[in-house]
């Protein structure tokens, strides 16, 4: 019965954790968005604040009030669409299984070879756009901490 109770909390860690990822992404850009309006700087609008950002959402995204927006075409390559942070969606699962799985074990050092791991990565891509690097800070913390409380929780009730 402990089997199934663990796999419960495995697949509610891992699982229910994105929409309390994508919360907390669209809470920070709320939090943004009205720093910017008071500031009086023009923001860009992203429809889905959980999908993964684009890089021409990132150079196009605030400008201050008054001056127009670049009406530079976008190069003819992909590379100015492309998308960064691929694969969040999944990584985050697999991250949060990793954190619940290392508290239900009794293991919890093997959270900093998750980080360890994740950081190096994702370390081109986040050295290259601050815009990522906010999202990967705040995407990594909002899921170990879910992860970590549904793991901790299944520990203390189920596990004794």
């Amino acid at each position: 019965m402990n089997a199934l109770w663990i796999a419960v909390a495995l697949l509610t860690a891992g699982v229910a954790g994105w929409p309390v990822t994508a919360l907390v992404f669209r809470l920070a850009r709320t939090i943004d968005d009205r720093a910017d309006a008071a500031a009086g700087v023009v923001t860009g609008s992203i429809e889905d604040p959980a999908a993964d950002v684009r890089i021409d959402d990132e150079t196009a995204a605030r400008q201050p009030a008054g001056l127009p927006r670049d009406s530079t075409p976008p190069p003819a390559d992909a590379a100015a669409n492309a998308r960064i942070l691929r694969g969040g969606a999944i990584i985050g699962i697999l991250e949060r299984v990793a954190v619940a799985l290392a508290i239900l074990a009794g293991e919890p050092v093997a959270i900093a070879y998750v980080v360890a791991i994740k950081g190096l990565g994702r370390f081109a891509e986040l050295k290259a756009t601050p815009v990522a690097a906010e999202r990967f800070i705040i995407g990594t913390l909002t899921s170990m901490l879910w992860a970590a409380g549904i793991a901790v929780l299944a520990r203390i009730f189920l596990l004794g």
